[in-house]
């Protein structure tokens, strides 16, 4: 039987080394010797002898913040050994190794696997206020090890040394000590150039020493802001679920 199908370019990657790599640009394959995270729904193809948990938003404190918030990732647990494969909608995934003293704050709905040894908690973005239908928090990861994002289209990687401005919406991740803020679009001279139709027009500023990736698509509006009854009904009880 003879198919370009069967290149070389589609045949299983192998590897001697486990953990997360790339099959292609839109496939993830974690060669599995222990565990890892994964979000819930994404596993299109396993090898081996493999389980998969479901884990919630990974912990009682996680799940109750996703509950409050709209944000977090709904994960399951894939452990054993053999060889797992991932995608989400044909999104563009992208490896990011995270190494100590690093600090990832990403859109939850960007992660698609990351390795157990990794920190992850749900964060309040700074300087957002109350005044947008985009999320108001985010993942943040810190420690060791190697997370899986996803993109819709091929991103740009913004270095940060002056002051940056990115459409909410389009912001993937940036590095978690840059200092966040909203301005409305108005007061930058855009008008109505910016934003959704579904909410008021604004961008996001970053500032500090570090990098934001955007997308070239933007995420329909979430979060706690595209919730505002649920968000003043439920303010008293966030508020002390996320003071650390």
């Amino acid at each position: 039987m003879r198919s370009e199908l069967f290149s070389a370019d589609n045949l299983e990657k192998e590897s001697s080394q486990p953990g997360l790599r790339l099959q292609n640009s839109k496939l993830l394959k974690a060669e599995l010797n222990g565990e890892f995270m994964a979000r819930v729904g994404t596993m299109v193809a396993y090898q081996g002898q493999v389980q998969f948990e479901a884990l919630g938003s990974g912990g009682l404190s996680k799940f109750l913040k996703q509950k409050l918030t709209g944000e977090g990732v709904p994960l399951m647990k894939v452990s054993g050994r053999g060889d797992v494969f991932l995608a989400e909608n044909a999104a563009d995934i992208h490896i990011i190794d995270i190494e100590p003293g690093d600090a990832l704050s990403i859109n939850g709905a960007n992660v698609l696997a990351f390795d157990s040894t990794l920190n992850y908690d749900i964060k309040m973005v700074q300087g957002v206020g109350m005044m947008s239908n985009a999320g108001l928090f985010n993942c943040v990861f810190s420690g060791y090890g190697r997370i899986a994002v996803t993109t819709k289209g091929t991103p740009v990687v913004l270095s940060v040394d002056q002051p940056t401005y990115v459409d909410p919406q389009a912001a993937i991740c940036w590095s978690a000590n840059l200092q966040t803020g909203y301005h409305r679009a108005e007061q930058m001279g855009l008008g109505t150039l910016l934003g959704r139709t579904t909410g008021e027009r604004f961008t996001m500023s970053f500032a500090g020493q570090g990098f934001v990736v955007v997308q070239p698509s933007e995420e329909p509006p979430g979060g706690l802001a595209g919730a505002a009854q649920g968000q003043q009904q439920q303010g008293g009880i966030l508020g002390n679920l996320l003071g650390n």
